[in-house]
């Protein structure tokens, strides 16, 4: 219980004191005009008010990730809280702020934009095909995993294929219609039920002094299993996730000022890892050990620990308020998920989306698409997932390194995580089954070598754009203000 509840501590202070160091390195311009007024079109470009702009980017991250991703965690025992205390203040949070601070610096761009602006144009064409490819299995997999709870929930009364349709309807209007309209409503609501259900399971298994396992050496995670690669592949959101980096332009679209920043995009980060440390410590705690744990997982994976946790903690009506919440998680990440699809094919064919038509031209190959591959099996699609997922956090770590190098401010704190999960990226690739598979020792070889490589070529291009002064931000002096 100690390492848990100093964990969670942690995670707090973090925000208010390296958040702060974070915002100070990158520099608030308290008066530049926002994207939300300098580009306002009534479908994507909206202002919108910190609190909602903040539960929308929470809703948008936090997917089954911080969930699903630490109950398969548990299974390394307290290792994973080291990880989602350290990834999530000096990685993800870091990660999550520069993406949505650049992006409001350069007109709301979506990552492959600025990766071509940043790391040269040789990136536009794969850094786009990688987030559209990313965004896709992350919408199909929020399709089939909410559906799955809703089926588990109401006892198998409604056909599985039926909530598959209903979800995808909603994901439709979602992905079509200004943001303001279903997304700035309905996701107030659907954060409350969110936070009520987390909060209600941690405060569980505190009042009920539920045996949380302690972090020590002899206890630091079960049967030597492999923490490196693995672990920064199985955790990923609620400690660091290249899935951020694609939504948060969206709010970088509809945030008032850049002081708001450091609240939306550093916070809600923390917020999420606050998440994951509470369904990781019940996962360790509640089912006799990591023998019980592992049988429950075999025999009803991810969404059969959230049932019986949420039973467990809050009782029958509780219980099914918390399911509640770990189902709106994917629904409202599988929307923004489709939405920024579109938002950056839009962008890669200079396609304006003011009319409902052209949007409608991109949304409809998108959804067709992800029919065929809700077909697949969803533990292949999974898999693909978590690695493309820190993939393309890598690259948006490099950008903002990119873009504080040229800045001349300190950026090792994005470098630094940038480069760890580097190695990682490409180690695991090279052992994975769904990669080349070759030997562990091999793909640890390959790991640091393409790292030194791949570091040497980033040198070479952040000196060529520092002595070209390759543009920060978009100049808005030429475009008009809506205030």
């Amino acid at each position: 219980m100690i390492t848990f509840l100093a964990s969670i501590a942690l995670l707090i202070i973090g925000y208010f004191t390296y958040g702060k160091y974070v915002e100070k390195v990158f520099g608030v311009k308290e008066e530049r005009t926002t994207p939300a007024y300098v580009n306002a079109d009534g479908v994507d470009y909206i202002p919108m008010s910190t609190k909602k702009n903040s539960l929308i980017q929470l809703l948008n991250i936090a997917g089954t990730g911080p969930v699903f991703g630490p109950i398969m965690g548990a299974l390394y025992g307290p290792v994973a809280f080291i990880w989602i205390v350290v990834g999530c203040i000096f990685a993800g949070a870091v990660h999550d702020y520069l993406t949505g601070m650049i992006s409001i610096r350069n007109k709301g761009a979506h990552l492959p934009e600025l990766a071509t602006k940043f790391l040269g144009k040789a990136m536009k064409h794969v850094v786009n095909a990688f987030a559209v490819l990313l965004l896709l299995l992350v919408g199909t997999v929020f399709v089939s995993t909410p559906a799955s709870l809703l089926n588990l929930l109401l006892d198998g009364k409604v056909a599985l294929g039926i909530l598959i349709a209903a979800i995808f309807i909603y994901y439709i209007l979602a992905t079509l219609l200004p943001v303001d309209k279903i997304i700035g409503r309905l996701y107030p609501w659907f954060g409350a039920i969110l936070l009520i259900s987390a909060v209600g399971i941690g405060i569980g298994l505190v009042v009920k002094g539920a045996p949380i396992p302690e972090l020590s050496l002899s206890n630091f995670h079960p049967d030597n299993a492999p923490i490196f690669p693995l672990l920064f592949f199985t955790i990923t959101c609620g400690a660091l996730s290249g899935f951020h980096a694609t939504q948060t332009p969206i709010i970088s679209r509809t945030t008032q000022k850049e002081s708001q920043g450091r609240k939306i995009f550093y916070g809600m980060m923390i917020a999420e890892g606050i998440i994951a440390m509470i369904w990781a410590a019940a996962a360790m705690s509640l089912f006799d050990g990591y023998g019980g744990l592992q049988e429950l997982l075999a025999a009803g994976g991810p969404g059969a620990i959230v049932s019986e946790v949420s039973t467990l903690m809050l009782g029958a009506i509780g219980g099914t308020l918390a399911v509640l919440g770990v189902i709106v998680l994917p629904i409202t990440s599988g929307d923004t998920a489709f939405r920024s699809a579109r938002m950056i094919i839009a962008e890669y064919i200079n396609l304006a989306q003011k009319k409902i038509s052209s949007r409608l031209w991109i949304a409809i190959p998108l959804f067709a698409i992800s029919v065929v591959l809700t077909q697949i099996d969803f533990n292949i699609l999974w898999r693909y997932f978590s690695w493309a997922n820190q993939a393309t956090a890598v690259i948006a770590l490099f950008v903002g390194a990119m873009y504080l190098y040229i800045a001349r401010k300190n950026y090792w704190i994005s470098l630094i995580p940038g480069t760890f999960m580097l190695t990682m990226v490409i180690t695991y690739i090279l052992n994975a089954q769904i990669g080349f598979r070759l030997p562990m020792d091999i793909s640890w070889y390959g790991g640091f070598a393409g790292t030194v490589v791949l570091l040497v070529l980033f040198f070479r291009q952040a000196r060529k754009a520092r002595a070209a002064n390759l543009p920060l931000e978009v100049d808005i002096s030429n475009y008009n203000r809506v205030a």
